[in-house]
């Protein structure tokens, strides 16, 4: 069958008071298809998608759904009209079980005289996940008691359940492991096959060109151009995103770490014999001046070790240890605000619940844990904190109305931005990172490690949590795999050191 025009998108703009999200953007979502949407960080990829799916309303512009004028009112209005978005953040609501997630404004379906049949919703929600390759979520359960990548999943669920002849996946596989990433295809293949329409926003090219049939690619909130097929090239795709050429070789540039021997360094975090749910006999140290790479599968325990080492959970046994200069002796780490205090920082995962408030403006998340030195007689100087942020969103080119917006309206490279300005106006030493480039464009992926680089050389030490082999490999100066919660294997930089070969010790 031929596909036909969906989605016909004409000179739609949007602007934020002095920002210009969206610039007379024009574009068509056909039948049958998987569209990729790519941009840098803030080129407006997630506005034109919310206003798709009816969350904002454009300032100007047309939408036509099958012919016929488009113009949703909200997010309900659009699931009505058979389009739902998969949001970037979390979409689901606490406080409620996954079945009253997924069925949220459909539950009349369960209704007789006014009452809800939750037998009967949560019979039809367990059949949903069945469906979908999802056994391991209960129907019953609050999703609050659900991880991050668990709560996607419902998310998606939720959307399916709309029978949607346009799905939006906004940069939703980044969260997800391997296992659930497979999932989520599987959905996409199949709401491909019955004809609807997938708009697919990644920052994973490689992913996009496995799954898409066409790109099509922004910048500055304007319309660059759409690639299909063979035409779907990773380096033409880079540059018509940042309007540059943009190469691989954006990791370290020394192959070999000359010295090599940590004898003559000193130990500035020990990890001593952790053992968790998810973690056995954990041991191992970290020097100043190096990045320590940690990988594994997403279900390793790798994720939980960061935790660990900041304080925010604690082992079932074990220690982990950081030298304090002041004493010049190594001091057991007691809790997260017991790290900041000795110069920790965490950068966690999930950008969005753990290491943010997206409540709170950019200035306020950046001074959180610094308001001590903020302080004179008991009173916080606004002065000191705005002088603070400024300097620090000037050094990190964080894209922003004022120090005074809320977190929740930047994309998500300026978001991580302000997760390291956080800690670094700390002036911490030692920095957990767990998957810091995950979800963000490859213009700021290239100032991150830059930044990491940065941080090396001034005798700043990393330890790099992240399940992107090739980022360990070009970033670090050792690496740790993690297998069923252990160390599998510890290798030094080396010029000749392969995926394929760390593959074999997580595997």
């Amino acid at each position: 069958m031929e596909p036909r025009t969906v989605l016909k998108i004409e000179n739609i703009s949007k602007s934020f008071t002095l920002t210009r999200a969206v610039h007379d953007f024009s574009f068509e979502l056909c039948s049958g298809t998987i569209h990729g949407l790519i941009g840098e960080n803030g080129s407006g990829k997630s506005t034109l998608a919310s206003i798709i799916a009816g969350i904002l309303e454009p300032d100007s512009g047309k939408m036509f759904l099958n012919n016929n004028l488009y113009n949703p009112k909200s997010a309900y209005d659009a699931s009505e009209k058979k389009v739902t978005m998969v949001v970037q953040e979390v979409g689901t609501i606490d406080g409620i079980s996954v079945a009253s997630n997924i069925f949220l404004n459909k539950e009349s379906q369960f209704q007789k005289l006014g009452l809800i049949n939750f037998k009967k919703m949560y019979k039809a929600a367990e059949q949903v996940l069945d469906e979908l390759g999802i056994k391991h979520i209960l129907p019953n359960e609050l999703t609050s008691g659900l991880n991050f990548e668990d709560r996607k999943l419902v998310e998606i669920a939720k959307a399916l359940v709309s029978k949607p002849e346009i799905l939006i996946i906004d940069e939703t596989s980044n969260a997800l492991s391997s296992k659930a990433r497979k999932i989520l295809y599987e959905i996409i293949e199949t709401v491909k096959t019955s004809g609807g329409s997938v708009l697919f926003i990644t920052h994973d090219l490689n992913e996009l060109v496995d799954i898409c049939d066409l790109v099509t690619i922004m910048r500055d909130g304007e319309y660059v151009e759409t690639l299909e097929g063979s035409e779907m090239d990773i380096s033409v795709m880079k540059k018509l995103m940042v309007g540059r050429e943009i190469y691989d070789e954006y990791y370290r540039k020394d192959a070999i770490l000359n010295n090599a021997n940590q004898k003559n360094k000193r130990p500035i975090l020990r990890a001593s014999k952790l053992f968790s749910p998810e973690l056995r006999d954990i041991s191992f140290e970290l020097y100043q001046g190096e990045i320590l790479g940690i990988g594994g599968l997403s279900e390793s325990g790798m994720h939980e070790l960061g935790q660990l080492l900041f304080g925010l959970e604690k082992p079932d046994s074990g220690s982990v240890e950081v030298y304090v200069p002041e004493k010049q002796e190594m001091s057991l780490i007691k809790n997260s605000a017991d790290a900041v205090n000795k110069g920790m920082g965490y950068m966690s995962k999930n950008r969005d619940r753990e290491s943010l408030i997206l409540e709170l403006s950019i200035k306020e998340n950046i001074c959180l844990p610094y308001l001590r030195h903020f302080e004179r007689l008991g009173l916080v100087s606004k002065k000191r904190e705005e002088d603070h942020s400024i300097n620090l969103c000037e050094q990190f080119s964080i894209k922003m109305e004022s120090i005074d917006q809320y977190c929740n309206q930047l994309s998500g490279g300026n978001k991580q931005k302000v997760v390291f300005a956080k800690w670094i106006g700390c002036d911490s030493d030692i920095f957990i990172m767990d998957c810091p480039t995950r979800g963000i464009d490859v213009g700021v992926k290239e100032n991150i490690y830059n930044l990491m680089m940065e941080l090396k050389l001034e005798g700043k030490s990393i330890v790099m949590i992240s399940e992107e082999l090739t980022e360990i490999i070009g970033m670090s100066d050792r690496v740790l795999i993690l297998k069923n919660g252990g160390i599998s294997v510890e290798v030094k930089r080396e010029s000749n050191l392969t995926e394929q070969y760390l593959i074999e010790y997580m595997i």
